[in-house]
């Protein structure tokens, strides 16, 4: 009996030191840059469905914490006032998500007069797919943006809940990087002499 019980605490001691094996662990920001974004299919102001993987163009995905808070406003605002330069300059598309109800985007929508879709993520379904974090402790719910190709792989993460206005230029820049090149005139080599 002392023979099996020793024989057991050396074999358990011994596990102990046993080589663990690695797995790989997500960051803070579940969605990583090089990844395809999940897909969602949620409503916007205007009662219109919008799905991810049906647009086909550049589209920017910024998860903000509420309709008509002060920094929530003024990033609405700011991808407001780019939304037309984003659209002409860099062939694609803004959506914002929140977790409040249709009724509430409405309201938010008109009260800016908003020319892109923001939509209603009741429950945070999609917040969840995309696992962004909570912010402020986890008081609050994160304030993350996401800037993926016309395939809807992930380029650029960008999470700042203090400075709301800033998401609108780290997109652009994002966007500017996957603008497709200006196909080259194939005569321009005969003229460059």
């Amino acid at each position: 009996m002392k023979f099996l019980s020793a024989a057991a605490l050396l074999v358990a001691s011994a596990s102990a030191f046993a080589p663990v094996p690695m797995t790989r662990t997500s960051s803070s920001l579940n969605l990583a840059e090089g990844e395809v974004a999940p897909d969602f299919a949620l409503v916007d102001q205007n009662g219109k469905t919008v799905t991810r993987s049906s647009i086909k163009k550049p589209l920017v995905v910024f998860f903000y914490p509420s309709d008509s808070s002060p920094g929530c406003t003024k990033q609405a605002k700011s991808f407001n006032q780019s939304i037309q330069d984003i659209r002409k300059q860099y062939g694609a598309e803004v959506v914002g998500i929140s977790g409040q109800d249709f009724e509430s985007k409405q309201k938010f929508a008109q009260e800016l007069g908003l020319d892109f879709s923001i939509l209603a993520d009741e429950g945070d379904a999609v917040r969840k797919e995309f696992d962004v974090p909570r912010a402020a402790f986890g008081l609050l719910p994160g304030r993350v943006t996401y800037v993926l190709d016309k395939s809807g792989v992930c380029q650029k993460v960008y999470s700042d809940l203090a400075d709301a206005e800033s998401h609108v230029e780290v997109a652009k820049e994002a966007l500017e990087e996957i603008k497709p090149a200006a196909k080259a005139n194939p005569l321009e080599a005969l003229f460059a002499r």
